[in-house]
């Protein structure tokens, strides 16, 4: 029997006040005192202000977030948690951030280790209220039922799986990522464009994940370059936290795939930001998957006005290569090599991502080992 589920965060509310609703979410989660979990730079950069000057109960902030966060974070966060006697979770930062809080709300009151609850599935109920207000319009995170952490002991990114991390409620305002560093900007713009086209190419994809993909890769192509050239643009702003909500929504549904499976290696060894992982595997994991969803590709390289041709794999070439050059434009770099990775490190990357079962079974193209090393090899 086939039949497909759509996932989501319980309230979504969006727009250029929409940050107001703090208020009332507050008042429907029934807290007493929140644990605000954040990082330095959104700390620094006075955004979390923000959000302090709208809280009408107790709270505590746990500010030391670090990107690509460990495992052992959780825990740290979880005893802040106790320690002050909070009674809800309200994230305020990137994907990083969301993700330590998502695993705080389902993990603070149930027994056991947190690598008991790596996988899929295995937290069956969360009690805590939790609220997510993203700062980068990239992750999708605040949509999700994922959290991805780093594994240090083994050098990979593990995943946690569950309902249970969907929020409560969904705050995604534009002024929260007007802050953001341009490097920011442009790499989780990416990571959000990458969760599109992996959505739409996704074995699990469906018409209503496909509508969202859609929108959410012509957005990013139109407004990304604007809200990397001018943080201040509200308008550009709103749109890419528009098209990273969707993003997330079309990912969360239909599953991510080969770039994702190869991204993480290079985040977990070496400590590279998430988007720019994903945006130095794209264009050469999409160019070996053509062979598997020429015609989908070639829809999109239509959309975008990039291919004209009666053969789909030209037209899905074209968008390869204007992938390639959409990076460049953003000073995202173009090659492994340009990050420190050599040929001897190939073998350990393509040993870890072969590993990374949960995604590459979505890619419209099975990958072997040597393919995944050839990739890579192709990426440096």
């Amino acid at each position: 029997m086939n039949f497909s589920t759509f996932k989501s965060a319980n309230k979504l509310v969006t727009g250029q006040t929409a940050l107001q609703y703090l208020v009332q979410a507050l008042v429907d989660a029934k807290a007493t005192k929140l644990l605000i979990v954040s990082d330095a730079g959104v700390v620094n950069s006075g955004t979390l202000q923000y959000v302090l000057d709208l809280c009408t109960v107790g709270y505590s902030i746990f500010a030391d977030v670090k990107p690509e966060p460990e495992f052992s974070q959780v825990q740290d966060c979880i005893d802040v948690y106790h320690q002050n006697n909070c009674d809800a979770v309200l994230a305020v930062g990137g994907g990083s951030a969301l993700d330590i809080a998502k695993c705080v709300a389902a993990l603070a009151d149930q027994p056991g280790s947190i690598n008991d609850f790596i996988g899929t599935d295995k937290i069956k109920s969360r009690n805590i209220p939790l609220i997510v207000i993203p700062t980068t319009s990239g992750t999708g995170s605040e949509v999700t039922n994922i959290a991805i952490l780093s594994d240090t002991e083994n050098q990979m990114k593990q995943g946690i799986v569950s309902d249970c991390l969907l929020p409560d409620v969904a705050i995604v305002s534009p002024l929260m990522s007007v802050s953001c560093p341009a490097s920011v900007t442009a790499a989780s713009g990416i990571d959000a464009l990458v969760h599109a086209l992996e959505a739409y190419i996704s074995l699990n994809h469906s018409d209503i994940t496909d509508a969202l993909a859609i929108q959410t890769i012509q957005l990013i192509v139109e407004y990304l370059p604007q809200a990397y050239a001018l943080p201040t643009n509200l308008i550009a702003r709103e749109k890419m936290a528009t098209a990273s909500l969707m993003g997330g929504l079309a990912f969360g549904n239909a599953g991510v795939g080969a770039v994702h499976a190869l991204a993480y290696p290079l985040g977990a060894k070496y400590k590279l930001p998430h988007g720019v992982s994903n945006a130095l595997m794209l264009p050469h994991v999409l160019k070996w998957n053509v062979l598997g969803c020429a015609e989908r590709l070639s829809h999109i390289a239509q959309l975008l006005k990039l291919g004209t041709s009666q053969n789909h794999q030209e037209n899905a070439e074209s968008l390869v290569e204007f992938l390639h050059k959409f990076s460049g434009q953003l000073n995202i770099p173009l090659g492994l090599r340009h990050v420190g990775i050599t040929e001897n490190d190939i073998p350990d990357l393509a040993a870890e991502a072969i590993k990374v079962e949960r995604l590459l079974k979505n890619n419209p193209r099975k990958l072997s080992l040597m393919d995944i090393e050839a990739i890579y090899r192709e990426a440096l």
